[in-house]
């Protein structure tokens, strides 16, 4: 029965990041194939599975039914951290496959539901940088990121754990805090060929706004010094 469970590559790594043993909520579950992939694989994980809508909500209890999975994994209908209804012992969440703008919200209007959680395991689709600004803020350290492509898409998973070693993001300068927070602390430490091709190809997409910007008939120098700075940070990476 574990071999039908397919999973995509995205959603493998990150359970990869998920402790043996885990008791984890997957916000935004869809089908709960991540929670039953990682309790099919570990007998001692649980899981809870959160969806805000019930067809999905109605999918997921389908799938963890079929895999004989209902004592150890919970689905919940709610939105975002809501399905989280007093749990003191879930100890990792996993947030993955929306925007890093949402994925924020979902964190920001769920925050008192987060004391007891040790780990955070986002995937954001866009906008990362929205997501590690908030985990620094909040007294979660980016502990581990790995970037990825699948289909033609680049992911980025960001790891956090509450209260971790604090001098991965120890900025000297609000400048050097802003380029750790656009890049990722770690993948910056560790460029790979897929960090390297990502940033080419946002390179010329903000150069190609930029330039658009400066022909307007409004022009905005904040933001176009700001892209600039930007283009500029990118470009010392993806060449030096």
């Amino acid at each position: 029965m574990i071999n039908t469970l397919k999973l995509s590559e995205r959603l493998k790594k990150v359970s990869s990041f998920l402790p043996e043993g885990a008791y984890f909520a997957d916000i935004g579950s869809d089908h709960a194939y991540l929670p039953c992939y990682v309790c099919l694989r570990d007998q001692k994980a649980k899981a809870v599975a959160g969806e805000v809508n019930i067809g999905p909500f109605n999918s997921a209890k389908s799938t963890v039914d079929a895999y004989q999975l209902s004592n150890r994994i919970d689905v919940r209908l709610g939105n975002g951290l809501e399905v989280l209804n007093g749990d003191t012992d879930i100890n990792q969440v996993v947030i993955a496959g929306m925007g890093g703008s949402l994925i924020r919200t979902i964190l920001e209007e769920g925050k008192s539901k987060l004391s007891n959680v040790e780990r955070i395991i986002a995937q954001p689709n866009v906008d990362e940088r929205n997501v590690r600004r908030w985990l620094l803020r909040e007294g979660f350290t980016v502990t581990d990121e790995t970037i990825l492509e699948e289909n033609g898409h680049r992911y980025e998973i960001i790891v956090a754990d509450h209260e971790g070693n604090q001098e991965l993001i120890n900025p000297y300068t609000e400048s050097q805090l802003e380029k750790q927070l656009l890049f990722g602390p770690i993948l910056l430490r560790n460029k790979t060929d897929i960090f390297y091709e990502k940033w080419r190809s946002e390179y010329k997409k903000l150069a190609r706004i930029v330039g658009q910007m400066k022909e307007a008939s409004n022009v905005d120098h904040e933001k176009i010094e700001r892209f600039e700075r930007e283009l500029l940070w990118i470009k010392e990476e993806i060449t030096g």
